[in-house]
């Protein structure tokens, strides 16, 4: 039997596939569980994103960590909910700032709703992981609340922008290790911690996921412009037309170059429906694309630095090839 995809990633390993396998559908029982309320609609409201799906991704990676230690260690689970329970609530949260109608191919809370519930339903999702972290430790919970931190320092950084004197890219980098790199690295050193891994291996894996979670990041920017389809899961283009400035684009408004002129008028907002063909061209073919593909690259690398260093077995090989699907999946 072939090992089943995580992340539309095929495990050469399939006793570890097996594993991760059995531990996502542990963590799918007491994710749903967790949320359930004598109240019906608090019930139906928190299930709401949970029901739409969703890769596990941070999930996964906590379950992957595990493996350098004692994978069947008890805690896991419960610290993959809680990385779970905090990445869904941000989506509850996120939806209402950016006005999102739909997320994960279904009505958004907000949109179904109204915006109240939204927060108030991401709210409670924050609380009832905070109740599973009260079991974990203090070094835990500890964690947690730095995570939750930089989460929040870096949607208000992103909601701000940069400060005068600041460099665009910098503050673009530092918000996205923040926002989206933070909690993914907490996963690995979940998985680590919980599962009784050796120091080097809880340092080391936080760090590896931190990159992982900033490149996975940058590969989206890239998507956006290079993908020619929707297979990719995005439609081409949704940055540009709600006005976000991603890697290329940032590199491309900091550049002088007269013959980027046009491009440059067409990024200075958001990107009218007539005129995105024009920019994704202008854009595909601007050395823009290769020096965010170069850091994207380097992120990797920088993962893939880390994860030497560890143990040789099957988890490693499955976190370098998750290295290698960042990278390639950019196109």
């Amino acid at each position: 039997m072939a090992a089943p995809p995580v992340v539309d990633l095929p495990l050469a390993d399939e006793r570890l596939a097996q594993d991760l396998a059995a531990g996502l559908a542990e963590v799918e029982k007491l994710l749903r569980s967790s949320v359930e309320s004598e109240d019906a609609f608090v019930t139906e409201a928190s299930r709401h994103l949970i029901e739409a799906g969703g890769k596990r991704f941070r999930a996964m990676l906590v379950l992957l960590a595990a493996q350098f230690g004692t994978p069947a260690a008890p805690e896991v689970i419960s610290g993959a909910v809680v990385i779970e329970l905090t990445h869904l609530a941000t989506l509850y949260h996120d939806d209402v700032m950016d006005e999102a109608p739909v997320r994960r191919g279904s009505e958004s809370a907000n949109a179904r709703w109204n915006n109240t519930v939204a927060i108030l339903t991401g709210d409670y999702l924050f609380a009832q992981a905070s109740e599973i972290l009260a079991d974990l430790g203090p070094d835990i919970i500890r964690i947690q609340a730095q995570t939750f931190s930089r989460l929040v320092r870096g949607q208000i950084r992103e909601t701000i922008g940069p400060r005068d004197g600041d460099d665009p890219v910098r503050h673009y980098i530092e918000v996205l290790a923040d926002k989206t790199g933070s909690l993914i690295a907490t996963s690995g050193r979940f998985g680590a911690l919980l599962s009784g891994a050796s120091p080097d291996v809880v340092e080391r894996l936080a760090s590896a996921c931190e990159a992982i979670g900033v490149a996975w990041q940058l590969s989206d920017d890239l998507l956006d412009v290079a993908s020619e389809s929707t297979e990719s899961g995005k439609t081409p283009g949704t940055d540009l037309r709600e006005g976000i400035r991603t890697l290329p684009v940032l590199y491309v408004l900091s550049g002088g170059d007269p013959a980027d002129a046009r491009l440059r008028e067409l990024l200075s907002g958001p990107v009218a429906e007539d005129d995105v063909e024009e920019t994704l061209a202008l854009l595909r073919a601007n050395p823009a694309m290769d020096r965010a593909r170069a850091e994207l690259v380097a992120w990797a690398d920088r993962a893939r630095a880390d994860l030497a260093g560890l143990p040789d077995i099957p988890a490693r090989a499955a976190y370098l090839a998750l290295c290698d699907y960042v990278v390639e999946r950019s196109g």
